[in-house]
């Protein structure tokens, strides 16, 4: 065990405390339980190493490692929990759970058999706690660390720190809001190079290299996290390739299942479960009618990539369509604070609010008879009366 507290340390170490996540704020720490699950690549370890060396004690009693070690290639995770308990843990922060094949299980055994260890865990965002083979879903707080918000952006850019906004605040006061925002940087310059590349932090390391980063990215998700919790084959995940590449060219994409079934050669049960696989990895984004999540029996009325970067990512240049990037945006962000569905009429609905989102010259005239209809117009710094800046609904989180 002496070399994973080597390891532990040596990562606390190097690690940058200049900027963290507003979900580090969110999380109940109290618990004795958590999970924060995640895209890969959004910052899992990071948080969790930042609140270990902010809030945790030293001296042997907090200990991090991740069960994609080879440690775990011959020893058991619930062995290395009751061993570190004996020499006086208490706090156990393991990383990558689901690279474990029976991380549920143990996990479960653990939280029941020892009841003065706190266990903190991240994995894929395709986990489902309620799915896993222990009964987690009772025991468990679960949370998701979403890619960075346009708000964190700008503060991990620039020197501006803001206050995350709800939907109320922005809707009631969106002009002084702007207003005040616009005061201290430019806001549109910003919003692009977001849109581009600003939604993993790993673009910190290369701005130009991160469309690239992010397509392997996304194909080690395919290749890597996806077998480990679905079990599914080498040429499923090709299929699951070849559906995605269809998509990202079409975006946003009304889907007609059977043509899709057709180009995949896939049945339409095995298709819809395909398209769940790509939301749960939060690849793609589909959009219904009532504005619940996907299952495998609705079929949603259009199909957006998760987040504008992977526009950048999966197509070439010359195909990135800039309304698919705003609404892509819109969607992402907006849904962060209250479920987004489709509309008949106008673009989406956000809870009793209906949006038509589109450019500068962006007007409300097919939705002026409804009430409570509002245009997020992007290319402008501030809005006026029920035109709101595109970019102002990056400040939820």
């Amino acid at each position: 065990m002496d070399f994973l507290f080597e390891k532990y340390y040596r990562k606390i170490d190097q690690l940058s405390l200049v900027f963290s996540r507003s979900l580090a704020d969110d999380i109940d720490w109290s618990n004795r339980l958590i999970g924060i699950k995640g895209a890969r690549g959004a910052g899992k370890t990071t948080l969790l190493l930042q609140h270990a060396r902010r809030k945790l004690p030293g001296d042997g009693k907090t200990l991090y490692v991740s069960l994609d070690d080879l440690y775990f290639t011959e020893n058991r995770l619930y062995d290395l929990a009751d061993s570190f308990r004996k020499q006086g843990g208490l706090y156990l922060l393991l990383d990558e759970v689901h690279r474990y094949s029976n991380w549920s299980q143990e996990l479960k055994n653990i939280y029941d058999d020892f009841g003065d260890l706190t266990i903190v865990f991240t994995g894929s965002s395709i986990i489902h706690l309620d799915r896993a083979r222990g009964d987690l879903s009772r025991r468990a707080v679960l949370y998701e660390l979403m890619g960075l918000s346009f708000r964190e952006f700008l503060e991990v850019t620039t020197t501006n720190t803001f206050p995350r906004l709800t939907l109320e605040q922005l809707l009631e006061d969106h002009v002084n809001l702007a207003r005040h925002i616009s005061g201290k940087l430019r806001p549109l310059e910003h919003f692009r190079k977001y849109l581009q590349y600003g939604y993993y932090p790993y673009f910190l390391e290369n701005e130009k290299a991160y469309p690239q980063k992010l397509a392997e990215t996304i194909s080690l998700a395919l290749n890597s996290d996806l077998p480990a919790i679905h079990q599914v084959s080498y040429a499923t995940i090709e299929k699951i390739r070849l559906l995605l590449h269809i998509i990202a060219e079409s975006v946003p994409f009304k889907p007609n299942i059977t043509k899709l079934s057709e180009h995949t050669g896939v049945n339409r049960h095995t298709l819809n479960t395909f398209l769940k696989y790509l939301e749960d990895m939060r690849i793609i984004r589909g959009l219904y009618a009532s504005g619940q999540g996907m299952t495998l029996m609705q079929k949603p009325e259009k199909i957006y990539l998760h987040h504008p970067n992977l526009s950048y990512a999966l197509t070439s240049a010359t195909r990135t369509d800039t309304g698919s990037l705003r609404e892509s945006f819109f969607i992402n962000q907006a849904s962060t604070v209250s479920p987004v569905a489709y509309a008949e009429e106008g673009d989406f609905t956000l809870g009793k609010y209906t949006f038509e989102v589109g450019g500068k010259s962006k007007q409300r005239h097919q939705i002026k008879h409804l009430d409570n209809a509002l245009v997020a117009a992007d290319e402008i710094e501030i809005g006026h009366q029920n035109k709101i800046p595109l970019w102002l609904f990056g400040f939820f989180y």
